[in-house]
C-alpha cells in the first residue's frame, strides 16, 4: 500500500494502530486530575512486536506530523473544548484554549519533523518516548485524556528511509460523533419535524432501524462482502454519516450498505471504503496483520456490491471519512 503526503509517495511498512493518550501525557491544562502531566509517552510492552515496529533498545527515530491532519483533529474534537464531557480542570477555559491552538496549528508548515527516543533510563517491562522538539509538545499540547489516540504508520520515503508518520484521533468513548452533537441534532429534529411519524423515522434511522433499514434491506438484503444474508445478523450502515446528513438523506435507502457488524465498524470509523467501480480501500492506519486477521485486502473487487446510485454518498464517505 502506498500513500501520498506533502506531494511525496511513501510505502506503507506497517502500522501502529493505537496509542491511548493518558492523563499523566498531556500537559496541564487539559489535565482531568493532578500533576503537572510527564513527557514520556507508552508505546507498549517491550515485545517481538514492539521492537520490530519501533526499533532495538534505545532506538530514536526520524517522525513527522502533518498541519491537515492537526486542523481536521482540532475541528472533531471542538465540541468536546465547548461542552466537555469529561471534568477538566481547566474546563472553563477550554474554548479559549481552542482558539489559541487552531491559531498555532495554522501557522504551522504543512509537515513537521521531529525525533522520539526510547526512554531507557526506565526499567520495565513498558517501551517510553520522549522528545523535545516543537512537534512532539504540539501532540502533548493538543491531546485530550482518554479520547485522543495517536497511529502510528511506519513508512518508507522515494530513498528508502524509514519515517513514521504520527496522525491524532478522537474517539468518543468507542462513538465516532460527540454525544453533544448527537444531542443537538436530535433537539433540531424535534424543533422543525413536527410530524411525529417522520421524526421517529428520524430518530431510528440513527441506529440503523426502523423505515429506513427495511427499504435498505429490499435494496441489498445481503452483506455484498460476506454474503451474509440473515438480516439478524446484518447492520444498516449509513454511507454519509446521519449526523453530516439532511432529513431526505438520513432516511435514504441509497445512502447505505446493509454489512455484518465487523465490516460496519470498518466502514463506519473511516478504516474501510470503496471505489466506485467496486474496489476496496484500506485506510493506512490499521495494521497487515489486523487486515490479513480479517480477510480483507487493498483494492479488492466486491463484486456484488451496489454501488449504482450511491457515487455522490460514496465520494462523500472517501473523502470525508476514510481515514487516510
Amino acid at each position: 500500500m502506498n500513500i501520498i503526503l506533502d506531494n511525496h509517495d511513501f510505502k506503507v511498512v506497517d502500522t501502529k494502530e493505537k496509542i491511548t493518550i493518558a492523563d499523566s501525557f498531556v500537559v496541564r491544562q487539559n489535565k482531568i486530575g493532578g500533576g503537572n502531566g510527564e513527557a514520556k509517552l507508552y508505546i507498549g510492552q517491550d515485545v517481538q512486536e514492539t521492537r520490530s515496529f519501533f526499533g532495538n533498545n534505545g532506538f530514536a527515530i526520524p517522525c513527522f506530523l502533518i498541519k491537515s491532519d492537526l486542523q481536521k483533529y482540532l475541528e472533531e474534537t471542538k465540541v468536546e473544548y465547548l461542552k466537555p464531557e469529561q471534568p477538566y480542570i481547566n474546563k472553563e477555559n477550554l474554548p479559549n484554549l481552542w482558539n489559541e491552538r487552531k491559531k498555532k496549528i495554522d501557522a504551522l508548515p504543512e509537515r513537521i519533523d521531529f525525533e522520539v527516543v526510547e526512554q531507557t533510563q526506565i526499567a520495565g517491562p513498558r517501551v517510553y518516548v520522549n522528545s523535545t522538539d516543537q512537534a512532539y509538545k504540539i501532540i502533548r499540547e493538543l491531546s485530550l485524556p482518554n479520547i485522543t489516540f495517536i497511529s502510528v504508520v511506519k513508512l518508507l520515503d522515494e530513498n528508502g528511509k524509514l519515517n513514521y508518520y504520527f496522525r491524532l484521533f478522537a474517539d468518543y468513548f468507542g462513538e465516532a460523533e460527540h454525544p453533544y452533537t448527537i444531542e443537538k441534532e436530535e433537539e433540531q429534529i424535534e424543533e422543525t419535524i413536527d410530524d411525529k411519524l417522520e421524526r421517529t423515522q428520524l430518530y431510528r434511522a440513527r441506529i440503523g432501524q426502523g423505515e429506513y433499514r427495511k427499504n435498505l434491506l429490499a435494496l441489498c438484503p445481503f452483506c455484498p462482502i460476506t454474503l451474509v444474508s440473515d438480516d439478524r445478523l446484518l447492520i444498516a450502515s449509513h454511507i454519509k454519516p446521519w449526523v453530516a446528513s439532511n432529513d431526505i438523506e438520513k432516511i435514504d435507502p441509497l445512502n447505505g450498505f446493509m454489512l455484518t457488524p465487523t465490516f460496519d465498524r470498518l466502514f463506519d470509523r473511516g478504516f474501510l471504503s470503496f471505489t466506485n467501480d467496486k474496489k476496496t480501500i484500506l485506510s493506512p492506519f490499521l495494521s497487515n496483520m489486523t487486515y490479513s486477521k480479517l480477510g480483507i485486502s487493498d483494492n479488492k473487487i466486491i463484486s456484488h456490491l451496489p454501488i449504482a446510485g450511491r457515487e455522490e454518498y460514496m465520494e462523500y464517505h472517501r473523502t470525508e471519512v476514510l481515514k487516510k
